[in-house]
């Protein structure tokens, strides 16, 4: 099972593979979905993620943008909003219909052409895509087409990141789903065992021994790292609960990915209610925890599969 598993939630990719970069975006129906977010990197970039805070006016979203291009990529996004525009959706002012869609980045520039980004037309092309309503395809797609992981020895000692995607049922029926862009600064990691990160001589260098050995690194390039990561359940959750569950999946982030939530990270989870199922909030959490982390390390397979 995938996040598209979950009623409500469809998913499209528009890639540049000469570029190495592309946008993803996460469509809900027309009524849009209830949404919150956690922040947790140093070096984010976002655009609305303020609305999605309780308390704030608008309750729902109508899709989300993941894009590549750093800052640049956010530009995808009016291409999303002119989709939805065209299929009258959006949340009605008076005067017009406004499409609500956050978006967040991750920096991709130093994996192919640094002045390659996605743009309008790119937003609008993964919209495209995610309308067949098709399964979610994972890899270096999308989003993740230019994502890296294990850089905290230098760009030229780190492995592929990815797209990918898990979900489950839990007891009482509801479905929780995640969707990971993983373009961490740390390695990827199952228990105690790297599965992808800095390598050299044929060896992984472990990033997080070597910190906490003491050992001089080099520095970073900064803010070249972003794991994204969206958490959909068709459980009834308001804007609260909808916080809570992108802040307890941080935990699959901690769980699959060291070192994580560093000062070159923009780490950023959101998560969505689609439906009006009836769960626990913990359990939901559990679910949310384990799909998430599932999700990461699916993405950096030699052939990576979602589920």
């Amino acid at each position: 099972m995938t996040i598209t598993d979950v009623p409500g939630v469809r998913v499209g990719h528009w890639s540049d593979q000469e570029a190495m970069t592309g946008c993803t975006v996460v469509l809900f129906q027309p009524e849009g979905a209830v949404a919150g977010v956690d922040i947790r990197g140093s070096a984010p970039g976002t655009r609305e993620t303020d609305l999605l805070r309780p308390g704030r006016l608008v309750e729902r979203i109508h899709a989300l943008a993941l894009c590549g291009g750093s800052a640049f990529g956010l530009a995808a996004v009016e291409g999303v909003m002119r989709f939805l525009r065209e299929r009258k959706v959006g949340v009605d002012t008076g005067p017009a219909l406004v499409p609500i869609v956050p978006a967040a980045v991750i920096f991709d520039l130093n994996s192919g052409r640094p002045d390659a980004f996605p743009a309008a037309e790119a937003g609008y092309a993964a919209c495209l895509d995610a309308e067949r309503g098709e399964p979610v395809r994972c890899g270096r797609v999308g989003a993740a087409a230019g994502a890296t992981v294990g850089k905290l020895f230098g760009f030229e000692h780190s492995q592929p990141g990815g797209c990918g995607s898990a979900a489950l049922t839990i007891p009482g029926g509801a479905k929780v789903g995640a969707l990971a862009i993983v373009n961490a600064l740390g390695d990827i990691v199952e228990g105690e065992r790297i599965i992808a990160g800095a390598r050299a001589d044929g060896r992984f260098l472990d990033s997080w021994r070597t910190m906490l050995s003491g050992e001089r690194l080099p520095r970073p390039f900064p803010a070249s790292n972003t794991t994204l990561g969206v958490i959909a359940t068709d459980a009834r959750l308001d804007k609260a609960q909808c916080q809570k569950l992108a802040e307890v999946g941080h935990d699959g982030l901690a769980l699959a990915i060291r070192p994580v939530h560093t000062m070159f990270d923009g780490d950023t989870v959101f998560a969505v209610s689609t439906g009006d199922k009836t769960a626990d909030l913990n359990l939901l959490s559990a679910g949310a925890v384990d799909v998430m982390a599932r999700a990461i390390r699916g993405a950096v397979g030699v052939v990576a599969t979602c589920g």
